[in-house]
C-alpha cells in the first residue's frame, strides 16, 4: 500500500521533543508518531530516520520487532476477543464468527470503512466475564451471538 500525502509536521515536533538522544529514545518516538497517525507511515519512518540520523533499516527491525507497531492502517476501533481457555469453553468461537460475519473481516483486518480492526488475543485476564471481547478499552463480557452485533453497532458511524 503506497502512502497517500502524509503530513509530516508533527514528526519534527515529535522528535524535537527528545534533545538529540535519538537512539535511546527511539521507541518512544516511534510509539508517539503511531499515536499521532494511527499506524507508522513509510513516510513517517523514513522522517525519522532523516531527523534522528537513525538508520531506515535499524527503525524498520524496531518496528517489526514489537508488536505493539503496526505498519498498516488500523480502525478506528480495536476489537479483541479473548481466545483464553474460559472463552473457549464458554463458546467463543461462535461469538467471533458472528463478529467476522456482521464486520466482513477475517481475524487481523480492518474493514473497508477503517472503522474496526479484530484481533484475537490469548487472554484478556476475565475470565469470569467470559466469553469476553474489548472494544477499545471497554469489556463485554457474557456475550453471546445475539449481543455481538448489537455493541459493535454502538461504535459504528
Amino acid at each position: 500500500m503506497k502512502d497517500k500525502a502524509i503530513e509530516l509536521a508533527p514528526v519534527d515536533k515529535i522528535v524535537a521533543g527528545y534533545s538529540h538522544d535519538y537512539d535511546s529514545n527511539l521507541i518512544a518516538i516511534l510509539q508517539e508518531s503511531q499515536d499521532e497517525y494511527g499506524y507508522l507511515p513509510k513516510s513517517v519512518l523514513k522522517e525519522i530516520s532523516r531527523l534522528t540520523d537513525v538508520p531506515l533499516t535499524r527503525i524498520f527491525g524496531v518496528v517489526t520487532f514489537y508488536s505493539q507497531f503496526t505498519l498498516i492502517p488500523r480502525g478506528k476501533h480495536s476489537i479483541k476477543i479473548c481466545n483464553g481457555t474460559a472463552c473457549h469453553v464458554r463458546g467463543v468461537d461462535e461469538v467471533k464468527d458472528r463478529v467476522k460475519e456482521y464486520l466482513n473481516v477475517t481475524e487481523g483486518q480492518t474493514t473497508a470503512d477503517y472503522q474496526f480492526t479484530l484481533e484475537t488475543v490469548a487472554c484478556i485476564g476475565t475470565c469470569f466475564l467470559a466469553p469476553v471481547m474489548m472494544v477499545d478499552d471497554r469489556y463485554f463480557g457474557k456475550l453471546t451471538t445475539d449481543t455481538v452485533a448489537d455493541i459493535v453497532k454502538e461504535y459504528s458511524n
